[in-house]
């Protein structure tokens, strides 16, 4: 399969897509132009997701960056979360019956397509740094997010059910009830999205502002929060004497050997804890006392053989620890740091306080209360988006060439929208292509230069 037949979008498209994103409200959200946005930002968040698993050009990425949006994608983030707890338990306790949930399912689903772009795109320290005033914001939201994998209950584990991978219209049109265990599902997986988010913000710390890794080690002590997800794994549960692990979106029973393999969340913790302990400029910007000292020192009994194996690199935490054991806490480094503190939530949340029942009933009457006319003119839209099924088929239909029908691997240059097996059919093509080219490049220009 040839790197070309696997875009969701062409370049150019993404980056018309890119240079439109804009910061909602909370009272839009769910609107005609909020759905337009969240369903770019999908497709935007499955290309990423395709180059990244292929190694092909991460141009979604590089666009993010050069158009300065990373921070429109967090303000999303947040606001979606900020929605999930204050409008949507109004819209449930209102008793609102739509004619589908299908809407509200798109803005709970959002969070997730925000979370896991920011993911894809954030392994690189460029797409770090280009958050910037807005990395308070990020690190306290996946803060949040793991208070609630540590605060997870037993009760919740057992209500876990493999997700459906594949969304449509018809798939959500059952009652609120049903939405509210579906948003459950949905949070836990976003919740371990935040893990891996997190990890990457520690990899880039020495490149990040003072005051970020501050935050992370000492207002918001995250290296004794990953250990208590250490101690008592989220991911994992035990039932009638067998082994369950949280493995690609679901449950899955392992045998007594599979069992010690470490999983990618659960290297994404200890990778996340390795930096935050073992950086010369954590260790010495961390207030190690003996409280935390003696939590720390908990992750002694987890790194056995069978780990370090897996994870050669924590040999030198385990000698750490070791050396911690028998000292006492070192003096943390007292500077003045001027502290960059979050401010998207709490302008999201001072500016709408005491609206917030207000807002959701405006919303249950116009965003989530389309007309059967609305309905059926958006279902063909909401399953292209979402359907898995047409993303397999992008994936296993090699594009065609336009004058002899072969398996295209070229297409033209100008506009990126016509396919050609070799160079003569693209020249003998050119004649009738050529204005059909000229105008798909006048009007990229035309969008580009409205942005």
């Amino acid at each position: 399969m040839n790197a070309e037949g696997t875009q969701v979008l062409l370049s150019v498209e993404a980056e018309a897509y890119v240079e439109h994103l804009v910061k909602f409200g909370i009272k839009d959200v769910g609107g005609r132009d909020w759905s337009r946005q969240h369903e770019n930002m999908e497709k935007l968040n499955m290309q990423a997701v395709l180059n990244a698993t292929a190694q092909e050009d991460e141009f979604i990425k590089d666009f993010l960056i050069s158009c300065g949006k990373v921070n429109v994608v967090v303000h999303d983030l947040i606001l979606t979360e900020v929605w999930k707890e204050k409008i949507f338990p109004v819209l449930v306790d209102m008793n609102f019956e739509p004619k589908t949930t299908f809407p509200i399912y798109m803005v709970l689903y959002h969070e997730a397509t925000a979370i896991n772009l920011l993911e894809t795109t954030m392994f690189y320290r460029e797409t770090c740094e280009a958050a910037d005033d807005c990395l308070p914001d990020l690190v306290d939201y996946c803060y949040r997010r793991l208070i609630q994998l540590a605060a997870r209950s037993e009760e919740e584990e057992e209500e876990d059910e493999p997700n459906d991978p594949t969304l449509s219209p018809e798939t959500h049109t059952g009652n609120m009830e049903e939405l509210q265990k579906q948003e459950k599902k949905l949070n836990f997986e976003i919740c371990l999205k935040a893990v891996s988010l997190l990890r990457y913000i520690t990899d880039d710390l020495e490149s990040l502002p003072l005051s970020v890794m501050t935050r992370m080690l000492n207002t918001l002590d995250i290296p004794i929060l990953l250990v208590q997800l250490v101690e008592n794994p989220p991911w994992t549960k035990r039932k009638d004497g067998k082994v369950f692990k949280f493995i690609d979106s679901k449950w899955q029973e392992l045998d007594f050997q599979e069992s010690f393999k470490i999983t990618k969340i659960e290297g994404q913790v200890w990778l996340a804890l390795y930096t935050l302990l073992m950086n010369g400029k954590c260790q010495q910007k961390y207030d190690l006392n003996t409280n935390r000292k003696n939590s720390i020192l908990k992750l002694r009994s987890h790194l056995n053989e069978v780990m370090l194996d897996q994870l050669p690199i924590l040999v030198e935490m385990q000698r750490y620890l070791e050396h911690l054991s028998m000292m006492d806490p070192p003096a943390p480094a007292r500077e003045l740091i001027l502290e960059q503190v979050p401010e998207i939530r709490e302008k999201i949340l001072t500016d709408n306080k005491g609206k917030w029942k207000k807002i959701a009933k405006k919303q249950s009457q116009t965003c989530f209360n389309p007309s059967t006319a609305d309905v059926q003119a958006q279902a063909k839209r909401w399953a292209d988006t979402y359907n898995f099924d047409v993303l397999e088929g992008l994936l296993t239909d090699p594009p065609k060439c336009a004058v002899c029908g072969a398996e295209a691997t070229k297409r033209c240059s100008r506009c990126q929208n016509e396919w050609y097996c070799r160079r003569e059919c693209q020249v003998s093509h050119w004649k009738k292509h050529k204005t059909a080219c000229d105008l798909i490049v006048e009007t990229n220009e035309s969008v580009k230069a409205k942005g």
